[in-house]
């Protein structure tokens, strides 16, 4: 009987460990260092075909779901792309903290990257599935993450010491 509860609790203290270990996809501003710069990063939401598509509605849902993610996080900037479907992105949080979407070249990325530099509060940089992970390096991620055509709703936080945390956008 004592060998059992000993296993149990071996079991148990194992299974605590793992989940200290596991990352939160969980979204909390108020654990996330937003009072000193982060950095948020994510690729345009779900969009239709065309040249230049808007969002789908799932797409704009999530927008919508994004902003009040990001309700909390001292946002002073939203930069996009000057595609409509990283602008519909930004829009719902740029309009929720009053201030205009500023466009960027995504071609220029050290441009954005000196802009934010100047300015205060944390941001958040809208992007493109070839443009994310070089924006997370450049930016002072110390990890890059690696993005397909597929992926949506992921968003990337660099802090100023160049950890990068992920989270979904639900």
């Amino acid at each position: 009987m004592t060998r059992l509860r000993a296993m149990v609790l071996l079991l148990m203290l194992s299974l605590e460990a793992c989940m200290a270990a596991a990352p939160s996809s969980r979204f909390d501003a108020s654990a996330s260092n937003t009072d000193a710069g982060a950095v948020y990063i994510i690729r345009h939401l779900q969009k239709a075909k065309g040249d230049d598509p808007a969002l789908t509605s799932e797409g704009a849902t999530n927008a919508q779901r994004l902003a009040a993610m990001l309700a909390d996080a001292n946002i002073t900037a939203v930069y996009a792309t000057r595609t409509r479907r990283a602008m519909e992105t930004g829009a719902p949080l740029a309009g929720q903290i009053g201030a205009q979407i500023t466009p960027y070249d995504p071609r220029n990325p050290d441009a954005l990257v000196a802009e934010v530099a100047a300015g205060k509060g944390s941001v958040l940089v809208v992007g493109h599935s070839n443009t994310v992970g070089d924006l997370v390096t450049r930016f002072g991620g110390n990890t890059a993450p690696e993005l397909t055509e597929q992926d949506y709703g992921t968003l990337f936080m660099v802090d100023e010491a160049g950890n990068v945390r992920e989270f979904e956008v639900e």
